[in-house]
């Protein structure tokens, strides 16, 4: 009303454009209309006044004069601000993805694939029970020692009609021991008679494996199967032997026994480059007195840090390492303090020889002799340098004349006990039995379709226990598996076991025969717990450490008759011995139950001892 009755009293001549006078009634009017849209405008937002975010963005955007209404500015800083905002967030949801993802690449690269509790695959053929060649080691870098192996195929067809128009085919494998698959081949033009991984080159970041065969010695990438060097050599009779460095170029030389070109003598050790194949000189050739099955060689560290080499035919003999070096290059070798001689050893030296020291000669004819270490008869990384530390400076077990045992004294070359039974038929296993932290041996010998199978003591000779069964009609030696305790456990191949039971019905051998696998803890004497039967026959093994999983894994090779073949199927497998447990059966020996239930609750506490167990290798420094 006031700007209305403002507007009707103008003065005739004004211009409505002139609006700088000032009038009360029209400035009152609009005075009203602002408190009004203040009302409507001005209310709070989140409990504050749009008022005080105008006034603090004013503020932000003033100039140095202060003055304010610097719409530019203004927007730039609020732009900015948005900006640091949504960093801000990006940034607290980006961090934690970013962290997962890393835990989980670190997770499937770093930490070992799950192993299959058993696996079987088939690999070729074989003939007889001969063993083929084997050996362990993780060639593929997943924490898992893999299963390297001599194949023999025949090229066409499998059924012996088909044969007779095809060859055999030779190579060497390399297995994946967690899943089974294939890793590599090599085709070769004989057999595979030794196959040893763990040489460490200076040039080869990779494990270097070696292929042996009759008359050729080959090394390989063990990730690839690349060849990496090859010699030729004449008539190869033994694996090779891992040597100090006796060149000079940081990497472990090598020796192995072959047969000479003189027919007139008995054999040669042909010194190798570790690092180069080569020859390092010739072939050092030796008449040898004995006569019978080859014994070494074997390298052996005195404790004057001397090397000698023990090997023979029927006997034992030691020359030392600087002798051979000498004959094969016909001079001194340089670096003389890898290459010494001890001269306690020397003073042993036989009155008729002046090269060779006598370990052991008699009229009964050695049948093998091995270092006193846990877990050698097993041990096929013979390569791998912390096992030939500790075998090189072990003790020795002789086997001599089918049926006597002796643990022989390396400081004296005496025997420390001897022990005589009937024919022992493999080489024992070497474990812990009793507590006194020396290592016993685990035995088995056959006559008249009953196998024994006898612990004696390494200490002294004398048994701790012992066991029948039906012969399982294999010879295959037993494995010794270190516990996390420090005992061992003892795994070994029998049909069933013989009761001494008073009315016990006379045990008859039923075909197929069955074949079982047994495992015997010192804790529980009375009882073994079978791990598996089967009809197949093995004909070698290996035992394999997952310390990470607190676990061993029992590897076999066996044969396996097909029909209309000649031949019989070689089957690798492989078992968790923690997995094989689970599903194991208590089998008790002897009248050790009372009453029936008794026994139940014995098998029961026994069964829940078993399910407890875990494996971890027993490293010892001699």
């Amino acid at each position: 009303m006031a700007a209305a009755l403002s507007r009707a009293l103008k003065l005739p001549g004004k211009k409505g454009s002139e609006l700088g006078e000032y009038d009360p009634l029209t400035q009152a009017d609009s005075d009203d209309q602002s408190e009004e849209d203040d009302l409507v405008l001005n209310y709070p937002r989140n409990g504050l006044e749009e008022e005080d975010d105008d006034q603090w963005t004013d503020q932000v955007s003033a100039g140095p004069s202060g003055a304010a209404g610097l719409g530019s500015h203004s927007s730039e800083a609020e732009e900015k601000r948005k900006r640091a905002k949504n960093a801000i967030r990006s940034a607290f949801f980006l961090v934690p993805l970013a962290c997962a993802m890393l835990i989980v690449l670190l997770c499937a690269f770093l930490v070992p694939c799950q192993k299959a509790d058993r696996l079987t695959f088939l690999l070729g053929c074989c003939s007889g029970v001969t063993p083929p060649a084997l050996a362990l080691w993780d060639v593929d870098g997943d924490s898992v020692e893999d299963v390297l192996l001599g194949v023999t195929e025949w090229t066409n067809g499998t059924h012996a009609t088909q044969r007779s128009k095809g060859k055999l085919f030779y190579s060497a494998v390399a297995v994946c021991a967690a899943s089974g698959q294939l890793l590599w081949r090599e085709v070769l033009n004989e057999p595979v008679m030794y196959l040893q991984c763990g040489l460490q080159l200076s040039t080869q970041p990779s494990p270097v494996c070696l292929i042996i065969g009759k008359s050729n010695l080959m090394a390989v990438n063990g990730s690839t199967g690349r060849k990496l060097w090859s010699v030729a050599l004449r008539n190869i009779e033994s694996q090779a032997v891992l040597l100090p460095d006796i060149q000079g170029d940081s990497v472990p030389d090598l020796l192995l026994a072959t047969l000479p070109a003189d027919e007139t003598l008995d054999l040669s050790l042909t010194l190798i480059s570790g690092q180069t194949g080569k020859k390092i000189g010739n072939p050092v050739p030796f008449n040898l007195k004995g006569q019978g099955k080859l014994i070494g060689p074997l390298l052996h560290e005195t404790q004057q840090g001397a090397y000698y080499i023990l090997f023979g035919l029927g006997d034992v003999q030691a020359i030392s390492l600087q002798d051979i070096y000498v004959r094969a290059l016909d001079k001194m070798p340089e670096t003389r303090f890898v290459l010494r001689k001890d001269m306690s050893w020397e003073n042993m030296k036989n009155a008729t020889s002046s090269s060779f020291i006598s370990i052991y000669s008699g009229s009964e004819r050695v049948e093998f002799l091995l270092p006193l270490v846990a877990g050698f008869g097993n041990n096929r990384n013979s390569l791998d340098a912390v096992s030939n530390l500790n075998s090189t400076r072990s003790d020795w077990v002789l086997f001599y004349g089918a049926s006597t045992l002796s643990v022989l004294r390396q400081r004296d070359l005496h025997k420390q006990w001897t022990f005589s039974n009937a024919s022992i038929h493999s080489e024992p296993a070497l474990g812990h039995f009793n507590g006194d932290g020396v290592l016993d041996l685990f035995v088995q010998h056959s006559a008249n379709g009953i196998m024994t199978a006898l612990i004696l003591s390494g200490a002294s000779g004398t048994p701790l226990w012992k066991a029948e069964f039906v012969c399982p009609r294999l010879v295959l030696e037993a494995s010794a598996v270190s516990t996390s305790t420090g005992q061992s456990v003892f795994l070994f191949w029998a049909s069933e076991p013989i009761r001494a039971q008073r009315n016990a019905p006379r045990t008859t051998v039923t075909e197929p025969l069955i074949r079982k696998l047994f495992l015997l803890h010192p804790a529980h004497p009375a009882a073994l717990l079978q791990l598996s039967s089967t009809t197949d026959t093995a004909v070698t093994s290996a035992v394999s450490y997952l310390e990470y999983l607190k676990d061993a894994t029992y590897i076999t090779v066996s044969s396996r008759p097909t029909t209309g073949s000649e031949s019989s199927a070689q089957i690798v497998e492989s078992t968790s011995l923690r997995a094989a447990i689970k599903t194991g059966q208590i089998v008790q020996l002897g009248e050790t139950q009372k009453t029936e239930a008794a026994g139940k609750v014995a098998a029961h506490e026994v069964n829940a001892f078993f399910r407890r167990l875990s494996f971890k290798p027993q490293v010892t420094f001699l």
